[in-house]
């Protein structure tokens, strides 16, 4: 079987704690034979307790690479990308002119995952990694970064990079306690304590699936243009996507 990376939205949570932990011991479905295991932290510039999810993976990879049982186990690479001034660009610098647009809806977390993404795919791309896993569920469905809409659009988005984003535990996790229970099954930390504290952590929200939808439509344009920029070394080009202040957008 032909042997590749892939790359894993890591938060330090328990849902991306579980993908970690199916990929380790070569149980995550529909997952190619694995070398190395990509954990991808993103940092926004509004978390604290920065050393939550790195102290949680030495705890975990410790224990899965003495339990798991492939022989050899997949090498971890952790990994921190800086996606804060896309967080900027894409909400924080324009959420007065873009609510009006979408209903007067706070969009922030849509726009913080969509910035996480694109760093994920840029990272993906120069690293020669075809897959991406999100431990998005089903029982976070009320956030709208984890709704139907934005998964269906984001897979469509990474596929014209030639990314398979995939989010295999959507329906498995749909219970708050299966995520516990195969965390327990492998001996590893069950419960909160891994991730960053975000300042818009549960950020209330009543935005639909069809504004979340039309926001995404109007931002992907310009995240593939600073994407492309990104890949093809033009500095000057990439941070005019994205520059801070209160140009127009």
């Amino acid at each position: 079987m032909q042997q590749h990376d892939i790359a894993i939205l890591y938060s330090g949570g328990t849902d991306s704690l579980a993908l970690y932990a199916l990929a380790m011991s070569g149980k995550l479905l529909d997952t190619p034979r694995v070398v190395n295991i990509h954990l991808l932290h993103m940092l926004n510039g509004m978390s604290r307790f920065h050393d939550f999810p790195q102290r949680r993976l030495e705890v975990a990879k410790r224990i899965l690479t003495a339990s798991c049982g492939t022989t050899p186990s997949p090498e971890t690479i952790y990994v921190e990308l800086d996606m804060g001034r896309l967080f900027q660009g894409l909400w924080l610098d324009h959420y007065e002119d873009l609510m009006p647009r979408y209903g007067n809806k706070n969009l922030v977390c849509v726009a913080c995952k969509l910035g996480m993404h694109a760093k994920a795919i840029h990272y993906c791309i120069e690293h020669n990694i075809a897959f991406l896993y999100v431990g998005y569920t089903q029982k976070q469905g009320f956030y709208p970064e984890q709704t139907q809409t934005f998964m269906t659009k984001l897979q469509a988005f990474s596929k014209r990079f030639g990314i398979n984003t995939l989010f295999p535990l959507y329906e498995e996790l749909d219970a708050k306690d299966t995520a516990r229970h195969l965390l327990e099954d492998y001996g590893l930390p069950s419960t909160g304590g891994g991730e960053r504290k975000c300042l818009f952590c549960q950020t209330k929200t009543t935005a639909t699936e069809a504004e979340i939808g039309a926001y995404l439509d109007d931002m992907f344009s310009r995240v593939e243009e600073y994407i492309e920029h990104k890949l093809a070394g033009r500095i000057k080009d990439a941070a005019r996507c994205f520059p801070p202040g209160r140009p127009s957008i």
